[in-house]
């Protein structure tokens, strides 16, 4: 979104993960640009801003400088498309501390069609897939936007998932489902039968939809 020149109160970065209930959902509604028009209760304790602070504001104001911005474009991209986007996605608190999430969106439209607002819901990732996957990957975005810009953060981030034969969302859906499975948390995960209709559905399992 073009809220990159906005004025934001400077947070000091403080290297520890926010102590939230992780089986909630955060959920926020913005506009067409990016600003908030509402933040759910889980939003607000865990971002640590008040209501009255989210209002109004762009929803970067609570990006996390460890995110490299190719995540961010595109996701934009897809959105601005209509098109529903899953992101994992390092959130800075008011306190300047982290949070890690996954991104499910819904897209309103108005009745000629044109897209008004975005609900969007956010629930917590295994820290394993973080520490083992996002984390590297993003550390080395991080350096080719720092050395050569977006442009080429965004090659290399094509290629990574080429070499996967993945698309982004794929691979991180792929991350999530096997560590799940590893962690037996779903009992039907041994039934082999079931293994291939639940991949189908993993989203719409992870956010209840």
């Amino acid at each position: 979104m073009n809220q990159e020149n906005q004025p934001r109160t400077p947070v000091t970065v403080i290297d520890k993960e926010v102590t939230w209930d992780k089986t909630q959902v955060i959920m926020s509604k913005t506009n067409a640009f990016g600003i908030i028009e509402y933040a759910n209760e889980v939003f607000v304790d865990v971002c640590g801003y008040e209501d009255y602070e989210l209002m109004g504001q762009p929803h970067n104001i609570i990006r996390h400088p460890d995110m490299p911005k190719v995540i961010f474009k595109v996701l934009w991209e897809n959105l601005k498309n209509g098109k529903n986007f899953h992101a994992i996605v390092k959130n800075l608190a008011k306190s300047g501390r982290y949070y890690w999430v996954i991104t499910d969106f819904d897209i309103a439209r108005d009745e000629n069609g044109v897209i008004v607002n975005y609900f969007g819901r956010r629930q917590s990732v295994p820290q394993e897939v973080i520490a083992m996957h996002i984390e590297p990957l993003y550390k080395k975005l991080l350096q080719i936007e720092a050395a050569s810009g977006v442009e080429f953060s965004e090659k290399y981030l094509i290629g990574f998932l080429e070499e996967k034969n993945r698309t982004y969302v794929e691979y991180i859906k792929e991350l999530i489902y096997e560590h799940e499975k590893n962690q037996a948390k779903f009992a039907h995960y041994e039934e082999e039968n079931d293994e291939e209709e639940e991949h189908r559905g993993f989203f719409s399992r992870l956010f209840n939809r």
